[in-house]
Formats: structure tokens, C-alpha cells, sequence
């Protein structure tokens, strides 16, 4: 699996001109605040390089 590079921090943000807003696209860790990584691999999951805080993203089964 190659790694996809580095990420400008332009690419971490969606900005909105038309109401002038500015909103990140990554979530903020509950427990202490920072910024949350998606890893997909071996589980896709929401983790926090800070505290170590881990929420595991459920899959859908597919019927």
C-alpha cells in the first residue's frame, strides 16, 4: 500500500466563499482537543496521535 504523500494544510480545511466559512474536514479528539487521523487499514478507525484515543468505524453489512 503506497502512502498517498504529504498533506498541505489547504487540503486539511473546506472552505466555503460564498458564506465565508472556514470548516475542518478531519474530527476534533473528544478527550483532549486535537486533531483525529482516519486509518484504513487493518480497520478503519478515527485515532488520535495525542492521547491515544481510538473510535472504531462500524462497516454496514451489506445484505
Amino acid at each position: 500500500m503506497a502512502k498517498e504523500g504529504k498533506r498541505f494544510r489547504s487540503q486539511l480545511y473546506e472552505y466555503d466563499y460564498s458564506t465565508g466559512t472556514i470548516r475542518l474536514k478531519n474530527k476534533v479528539c473528544p478527550r483532549c482537543g486535537s486533531v483525529m487521523a482516519f486509518h484504513r487499514w487493518p480497520k478503519p478507525r478515527w485515532h488520535c496521535g495525542k492521547c491515544n484515543y481510538t473510535i472504531f468505524v462500524s462497516e454496514a453489512k451489506k445484505a
